[in-house]
């Protein structure tokens, strides 16, 4: 068999049987592995990357969803959602979740609770409830604990990993994993205090850190959240390329001690593929072609290319893939027992809703500023299928 690498060099996905090539032809969502995305080095610059892309989305705006994201039976699925505020009905003192009460601007009460927690969970059926799941603006363990025991979630064996972040509005990552596919070896929260030469009185939400074996293969996942484009992409970059500098040195860390490591780094990134974040601090390729083993391959790259994506920026009427997974090198080139073999926005109609002024989907939110809508999330869940060789 080909090794996964190869697969890739020409900017197509190893669906692995040629059925699943015929659904490419038919329109599914599907993605090469490595490539790029907006990069903001100059104004004129940025404005040439957006026509580019309007001119792709004017192609898709009528065909941006799919329902068939089918797991093979002889794959596993790792997933991350950023939820959307996720926050429980009370009022924590130590937190501005004030809104996010009954009583609050936003009137959270449990009645909408509940009704998101199924919504979520009916999202992980869709995917067939994945071995992993990355997860971002979680308030508490309190509210993963309702996720996992309260919803269909519950008969599927799911652990938390989840540490409390300094976010001052109290939102943070967490990682859920199927007990009996994988066995946790260690985590930690990597903290991030940014110096005064890049903000000052700025706290932002930990970077995830677990360790384990997925079947037999040692394993290494982070789960990411990075500070936000508020004042500015220019003006709020330097936060992101510092996060992706701490980021970069726990994983050349790793990469001493174990050069061909099987690294999973998911999350909303708040940056495209092609930032400098992402290419230049994090060192992560958007092409898989001529990769060394302690490369860092940008899985999410060819769909952003096509102007796909996971996040619908209305201003710009563009799809933006804040949300993405990026891997190393050895689940591409054969060495990893664990290979990835394909990358995919979780597009499933129910979780889009259509805008008849923009006249596109888009995902079906919960809230647009203090209105209740009652959908799933601002953002579109993404997910990467691997296959295990014993």
């Amino acid at each position: 068999m080909l090794s996964s690498l190869s697969k890739y060099i020409y900017g197509t996905f190893d669906f692995k049987k040629i059925e699943l090539m015929n659904k490419l032809i038919f329109g599914v969502f599907s993605v090469l592995f490595a490539v790029a995305c907006f990069e903001n080095p100059t104004s004129s610059e940025n404005e040439k990357s957006v026509d580019s892309k309007s001119e792709i989305n004017q192609e898709s705006k009528t065909n941006n969803f799919t329902d068939d994201h089918k797991l093979q039976d002889d794959e596993y699925r790792f997933a991350f959602y950023n939820v959307e505020n996720l926050f429980d009905t009370l009022d924590n003192v130590d937190k501005l979740d004030e809104e996010f009460t009954p009583l609050g601007k936003k009137k959270w009460t449990t009645d909408r609770y509940n009704k998101k927690l199924n919504k979520l969970a009916s999202v992980f059926e869709g995917m067939s409830y994945p071995s992993i799941i990355g997860l971002s603006e979680v308030e508490n363990r309190a509210v993963l604990e309702d996720l996992v025991q309260k919803t269909s979630l519950k008969n599927h064996n799911y652990e938390i990993v989840h540490y409390e972040s300094p976010d001052m509005r109290g939102i943070d990552v967490a990682l859920l994993y199927k007990k009996d596919e994988f066995e946790f070896k260690n985590a930690d929260k990597i903290r991030i205090n940014f110096p005064n030469r890049i903000v000052k009185n700025y706290t932002s939400r930990d970077i995830l850190y677990v360790e384990g074996e997925f079947n037999g293969q040692l394993s290494y996942f982070f789960v990411n959240h990075w500070p936000s484009r508020y004042g500015g992409q220019k003006e709020s970059e330097p936060r992101r390329k510092f996060v992706a500098e701490v980021l970069r040195k726990k994983i050349d860390a790793i990469q001493l001690k174990n050069p061909e490591a099987a690294l999973f780094i998911m999350g909303d990134f708040n940056d495209e593929t092609d930032n400098e974040s992402l290419t230049q601090v994090l060192q992560a390729k958007t092409d898989a072609t001529n990769i060394s083993k302690k490369d860092l391959v940008n899985c999410s790259a060819a769909m952003d290319q096509k102007g796909k994506g996971s996040y619908y920026y209305y201003k710009t009427k563009e799809w933006n893939m804040l949300d993405q997974f990026i891997v190393s090198a050895s689940t591409l080139n054969g060495t990893s027992k664990i290979q990835t073999t394909e990358f995919q926005v979780y597009n499933a109609k129910e979780v889009m809703f259509y805008h008849n002024k923009l006249k596109t989907y888009r995902p079906n939110k919960t809230y647009g500023g203090e209105k209740y809508y009652g959908g799933y999330s601002d953002h579109l869940a993404v997910y990467l299928d691997v296959q295990v060789n014993q």
